[in-house]
């Protein structure tokens, strides 16, 4: 093992991470080589910084004018510049401190700075491969987004334990802690919440959250290590007063040193920026101090070292602009007034056919989407005949599951494609 691999353990075996950290996670370590020293000389190179493999003119680095001229309101430095292996230190200072505005409760000294990563996928999956081992077990949702297979199951050869979340009002919290309380007797719990989830469009209640909270400190407080990955990719999209104000992960990541809780987000769906794949990880646990902060994002840069180097510059550097912009508050208002004009509409046309024998919708109240459980018709053959028919687009999932994105649908149309998709699955019903 490297030597720098093993200082970080030294420092991490003291706390929680140490214990849940994956074989991979331990061996791996940020280099004290042309990063680490790049960004050494960048503070204090003054005559000539000749580390870094850029080409540079007159102190700025070397631009094409098709680039310069398309991106007018960039510096060179902020368009074609490498940024740093854990991003641009503005970029994670200003998430840190949206994320203490944006969940009051959330303790600044249980949390790490943010770390850069490009998209929620990736940080999703780097998250585990720190954290996770063959063979090793993560309880997650079902139905879930199907992206979990790939990452978890065919990734790091992890078992999937699928657990209903949900049952006829909201989270199923018996299955739930009946599944946590399992795992905890095998002295560590592994466990990814998604909430808003995908593909349900659910979120817990402030009642619902309680219990899980309760759940999950339960089982550290018998002995077990918890590791809880909050996928908050939908954060703030909610839609109804009863939901929990903030994220699951700000009562988790002071809740017991025996907890580890990781929050992927970012700004791809919260501020309407999908395509410029920047997302942010960060680290939070009552049992953790500076030091192993720095030494598990020590870690997670050598994961990202080892994989995509850095994340993409001028998106970062964007975000900074968007953030600081005038008329952004006034703007996401308005895309959330209409989100939740739409979730409205769909809320209306279902309690008016909750009784379809075909069709019953999986609780949803929040996010982008909701899902309908089929009875008796299997979802692919309806998505197939929606698509081969009416030329309408769904996601099935999980063989009976049928995922509809209210969020991409203009308002006028929700009712209209709805009364559609339930008299096609009364045709196949019939069939």
């Amino acid at each position: 093992m490297n030597q720098l691999a093993y200082d970080l353990n030294k420092i991490l075996d003291d706390c929680i991470a140490g214990r849940l950290l994956s074989d991979f996670g331990r061996r791996i370590y940020f280099p004290k080589g042309i990063i680490a020293q790049s960004a050494e000389a960048k503070k204090s190179a003054w005559a000539a910084n000749a580390t870094i493999g850029m080409a540079f003119h007159q102190g700025k680095p070397m631009i094409l004018s098709a680039l310069s001229e398309n991106l007018p309101y960039l510096s060179e430095a902020e368009t074609v510049a490498y940024a740093p292996t854990a991003g641009i230190e503005e970029v994670r200072e200003l998430w840190q401190k949206l994320l203490l505005e944006k969940n009051p409760s959330l303790r600044r000294e249980c949390i790490s700075l943010p770390v850069v990563v490009p998209g929620i996928t990736a940080g999703i999956s780097y998250i585990a491969d720190l954290f996770l081992n063959k063979g090793q077990r993560l309880i997650m949702n079902d139905p879930c987004w199907d992206n979990y297979n790939l990452i978890f199951e065919e990734r790091r050869e992890a078992v999937l334990c699928s657990v209903r979340f949900l049952n006829d009002t909201g989270l199923d919290l018996d299955a739930i802690c009946a599944a946590i309380n399992q795992e905890a007797k095998t002295g560590a719990v592994r466990l990814i919440l998604n909430f808003p989830n995908n593909p349900a469009g659910y979120s817990p209640t402030r009642m619902e959250e309680d219990v899980l909270c309760d759940c999950l400190k339960d089982a550290a407080e018998k002995g077990a290590d918890v590791l809880v990955i909050c996928d908050d990719a939908y954060y703030g999209l909610v839609y109804e007063d009863t939901i929990a104000p903030e994220s699951i992960f700000c009562r988790l990541s002071g809740l017991h040193e025996r907890i580890l809780a990781v929050k992927a987000d970012g700004p791809t769906k919260e501020d309407y920026v999908w395509g410029l794949r920047v997302a942010l990880v960060t680290f939070g646990s009552k049992g953790m101090d500076g030091a192993c902060f720095n030494a598990l994002i020590s870690k997670l840069m050598g994961v990202i070292r080892s994989s995509v180097s850095c994340s993409n510059t001028p998106a970062q550097f964007l975000l900074l602009k968007t953030f600081a912009g005038e008329k952004t508050p006034a703007e996401k208002a308005h895309y959330r007034a209409i989100l939740k004009r739409r979730y409205q509409a769909v809320r209306r046309f279902v309690e008016e056919h909750n009784n379809h024998h075909c069709l019953k919708a999986l609780p949803f109240n929040s996010g982008y989407f909701m899902s309908f459980a089929c009875n008796g018709i299997k979802s692919e053959d309806l998505r197939r005949k929606l698509l081969a028919e009416h030329g309408i687009g769904t996601v099935a999932l999980g063989g009976i599951y049928l995922r509809i994105a209210y969020a991409a649908l203009n308002e006028d149309l929700i009712a209209p494609l709805l009364a559609t998709i339930f008299q096609a699955a009364e045709e196949l019903a019939t069939q």
